[in-house]
């Protein structure tokens, strides 16, 4: 089959460390069809391995040639990016 589709996930209000397993399983099933974009705006809680998660996906998308990118993220996870030094990992992966 041709890994030509796009995926599209939603990321729940809490990001935490409850929920990164299923977030991760759904990043995997996404990148192994094709380009995936990330809907961040409802996220209104997010842990630090969840920025991590998302630098690892849109690397992992990157090698294998697929579109990246994190949409409309909300106030609060543009605030982690920011708090944390991440802007330059996030460039050019974040649409507004």
């Amino acid at each position: 089959m041709a890994r030509t589709a796009s995926k599209r996930i939603a990321l729940p209000a809490v990001v935490d460390l409850d929920s990164l397993d299923g977030i991760r399983d759904g990043l995997i099933d996404a990148l192994d069809v094709g380009a995936v974009t990330v809907d961040a705006g409802a996220v209104e809680r997010l842990a630090t391995n969840a920025l991590f998660m998302l630098m690892s996906a849109a690397e992992t998308a990157k090698q294998h040639n697929f579109a990246f990118s994190i949409e409309a993220p909300s106030a609060v996870m543009l605030a982690a990016v920011d708090r944390l030094g991440l802007d330059g990992h996030f460039q050019g992966l974040i649409r507004r």
